[in-house]
């Protein structure tokens, strides 16, 4: 590669580099979210550009059949993925950066010379082996954490927390053999001087503590885990970028790795939590008080769609609180069409989000942008809280755990000290939901109970439906 070659792909990378940061920028609020994903999307194919027109790719074939099925598969997965359906989309597409970092790292073990990291002699350069053996492992971890995420998330494994008998002396000895692992590899030479064998083993000891580290988070923690995911997932991005020697990698790897430990923080401090908690598992594992035909019936005030559509038009503001079950039932469009309503009859409308409402980070935000919310409407929960003790009516749909008032009182609850939605405070408490049963933390919400509280039970986007008709 020319001199000239070399500095041009160097200065691409660069301005990518900076289109990502920008992106990042944008990313953080919803108004510039838009602007944000293009900018991304520009630094990326700025990126592939220049490592394409690379004299040093030889042939394009492979490269171009893989763009194709790659870009085929990502095509039909974008136009048929439901909102709801994006946590376990995430959590799939972590697992695929995962174990891309392992598979570069075993081409690397396999034909060193070919990516540069040799003497010549087959002998792995000392910082290339460093850099495959925490790539691989990082790799491995976020492959198999991810692939257990997608499966709580699909349903298709519980959602509540798995206890391995011994699970934290196993974990243990796992991290203590994965370093013992990482140091003989980088002491030995590669695979040259037998040390293949090594990487191997590191491979699959990272693989078994990628399992055993999630199956134990409940469904609640979920929000932690995709951000958790999304940081290791960077950090073997950016292990791929140096055994590639691919400066752009790096980069953009070091950033989804930083900003996804950073939101994972942001998460943790959302629920109370600490990051080592959530790592150790359990929440919500014998909360809730058995199954919800084993809950003995309480004393609680249940309404119509009629009662609903009364409230609302003779409120002076609503507060809408939306949660999970809004996801699930594919009602935002309805719940905006309803906000519409009121908005037209002289109501004030405002909109509540929980910072681990849903099942990812942001996933509220995602859902109300999809059905055109005003961004000026939406508020965060510290923007917020204060304002419910002034609201008419809180309408709640699927929102759980983050409205549950035993965080603030119940020392002995699995919850407690997690900051929640202060909606008990409005005067009128509208709350859809299909049952009394507990969220994913498994607790039982006081607020079911309340005087001022009326539980609209059913599907949320049919019950909004319904209420709209009736306001008509």
């Amino acid at each position: 590669m020319s001199a000239f070659q070399a500095n041009a792909t160097a200065i691409a990378y660069l301005i990518s580099a900076v289109l990502f940061i920008f992106a990042l920028r944008g990313l953080s609020s919803p108004e510039s979210s838009r602007k944000g994903n293009l900018l991304g999307i520009l630094g990326m194919v700025i990126a592939i550009a220049a490592t394409v027109l690379s004299p040093q790719i030889v042939t394009y074939g492979w490269i171009i059949g893989a763009v194709a099925l790659g870009g085929g598969i990502g095509y039909v997965i974008a136009r048929r993925i439901a909102m709801t359906a994006m946590p376990q989309l995430v959590a799939g597409f972590h697992s695929l950066v995962g174990m891309a970092a392992v598979l570069v790292a075993a081409a690397a073990l396999l034909n060193p010379s070919a990516f540069g990291i040799t003497d010549g002699l087959g002998r792995i350069f000392l910082a290339s082996r460093i850099e495959m053996s925490l790539g691989a492992a990082i790799g491995a971890i976020t492959f198999s954490g991810s692939v257990i995420a997608f499966l709580k998330l699909q349903g298709l494994m519980s959602g509540t927390p798995i206890l391995l008998p011994a699970r934290h002396p196993i974990n243990l000895a796992l991290a203590i053999a994965i370093i013992g692992l990482i140091v003989a590899f980088g002491l030995s030479e590669g695979a040259a001087a037998g040390g293949g064998n090594l990487l191997w083993w590191l491979i699959a000891a990272s693989f078994v503590i990628g399992f055993l580290l999630i199956i134990p988070i409940g469904g609640a923690d979920m929000p932690v885990v995709i951000s958790m995911l999304n940081s290791y997932s960077g950090w073997a991005a950016a292990g791929i970028g140096f055994t590639l020697q691919n400066s752009a990698l790096i980069v953009t790897g070091a950033l989804v790795g930083s900003s996804g430990a950073i939101l994972s923080y942001i998460m943790c401090k959302g629920m109370n939590r600490s990051f080592i908690s959530v790592i150790a598992g359990g929440f919500g594992g014998d909360g809730g008080g058995g199954p919800t035909g084993q809950r003995p019936e309480r004393p609680h005030k249940k309404g119509s769609a009629d009662d609903a559509a009364f409230i609302l038009k003779n409120a002076g503001s609503v507060i809408v609180v939306p949660g999970y079950g809004m996801a699930v039932a594919q009602a935002q469009h309805a719940v905006r069409e309803l906000a519409d309503r009121l908005k037209s009859a002289g109501v004030s409308v405002k909109y509540a989000i929980h910072p681990v409402a849903g099942r990812m980070p942001g996933h509220m935000n995602v859902l109300l942008a999809e059905a055109n919310v005003p961004y000026d409407e939406v508020f965060e929960l510290d923007d917020i809280n204060n304002a419910f003790s002034t609201a008419d009516v809180a309408f709640v749909i699927g929102a759980n755990d983050v409205t549950n008032p035993v965080a603030k009182t119940d020392p002995d609850s699995p919850i407690y000290g997690m900051p929640i939605l202060d909606v008990e405070r409005a005067k009128t408490i509208l709350f859809v939901k299909r049952s009394l049963s507990p969220g994913y933390a498994g607790v039982d919400n006081e607020l079911f109970y309340r005087d001022n509280v009326m539980m609209l039970f059913g599907d949320a986007k049919k019950m909004t439906e319904a209420i709209i008709k009736t306001l008509d």
